[in-house]
């Protein structure tokens, strides 16, 4: 069988056609490439400009049409001397984040994060939690950061100032990372902080939810990715999955005072394709809270506040009952034998 006949006329008006296509065609794959982010990828673990970019290619995507929702879950524990330490609650989060080239290369992560408690046992959200240091049923108040950003550039960053609290200076230096090979061609990195800074909470004020004058924080992540995604150009955004490690004095909605102690988180954290990949509970609980929660920043703002300090500026303190003292950790035990 044969096709349609064309005359000459015919076949040069759709060569015509074809050409001005392939041109509009190269014209908007130029006018796409000239858009696509620009990035480093060849492993270079001692160059602070492709630590930069790696890092910022797995905490977002560099595309800033694009959002990155991360997740995390672990247990939190409860850590008092004399004792073994006691598992708390579970918490349950999730980000979403965005990223924002700026004039001098680097980026600017803009995010906001919120994180629902849940029962150990039931897994249920928790609304109230019976403190067993306490003995008294306590109002739990979640995780709602909004936004906390910051800069990754080729220098580290000042640490978090958290509104002004923390007023603690670093000389700039290379942004260097501790980027190691993994098993099954594999990249690990590392990264930690390290701060002691005014808390918010003053224990004038807040007697009941102030574990002090200073708060001490440390905060452990640890990424795994493939490498081949590493050194992949066409991804803007770099996959993994890692632990997150905080240490924290007790939660404020804890009503634990200035007892002796702390909070310890143990997490893991990735990231979701989609918003209906997060858990129905909490992501329906985070709408009901204010649909925000379900997207990511499109514009910079701030300032940049932890938990702690959200706390201090949307409670309010509670009363302090007659008598009350802050728990203490049982007595020192002794070994069979130990005449003290």
């Amino acid at each position: 069988m044969s096709g349609p006949i064309l005359t000459r006329r015919q076949g040069l008006g759709l060569a015509a056609l074809a050409a001005s296509a392939s041109a509009m065609g190269g014209l908007a794959t130029t006018a796409i490439a000239a858009n696509k982010p620009s990035f480093l990828t060849k492993i270079d673990f001692k160059n602070p400009e492709w630590n930069r970019d790696s890092y910022a290619r797995l905490d977002m995507d560099l595309d800033p049409t694009k959002e990155k929702i991360g997740w995390f879950r672990g247990k939190v524990y409860g850590v008092r001397d004399n004792e073994p330490v006691r598992p708390l609650f579970i918490l349950d989060g999730f980000s979403f984040v965005r990223c924002k080239r700026l004039e001098d290369g680097s980026y600017r992560r803009m995010l906001r994060e919120i994180g629902f408690y849940r029962d150990v046992k039931t897994g249920e959200i928790l609304k109230t939690w019976h403190n067993p240091y306490t003995d008294e049923d306590v109002r739990v108040v979640p995780i709602a950061n909004d936004p906390f950003n910051y800069t990754i550039s080729a220098f580290r960053q000042p640490p978090p100032s958290y509104g002004g609290l923390n007023t603690e200076k670093r000389e700039p230096v290379p942004f260097l990372l501790d980027w190691r090979y993994g098993p099954d061609d594999t990249v690990i990195v590392s990264t930690d902080i390290h701060l002691f800074y005014p808390n918010a909470l003053q224990p004038d004020k807040w007697p009941r939810e102030s574990a002090g004058a200073f708060n001490r924080v440390s905060e452990m992540f640890t990424y795994i990715m493939k490498r081949r995604d590493l050194e992949n150009p066409d991804l803007t955004h770099v996959k993994s999955v890692g632990q997150w490690s905080r240490i924290n004095p007790w939660l404020p909605w804890m009503l634990m005072g200035q007892a002796p102690g702390h909070i310890s988180y143990f997490c893991s954290f990735g990231a979701y394709d989609s918003v209906n990949d997060i858990p129905a509970d909490i992501r329906e609980a985070a709408r009901a809270m204010d649909p925000k929660w379900l997207a990511a920043p499109t514009e910079d703002y701030g300032p940049s506040l932890s938990s702690l300090e959200n706390y201090a500026r949307q409670q309010t303190p509670a009363p302090v009952p007659v008598g009350w003292v802050p728990p203490q950790p049982p007595a020192p035990r002794t070994l069979p034998g130990d005449k003290g």
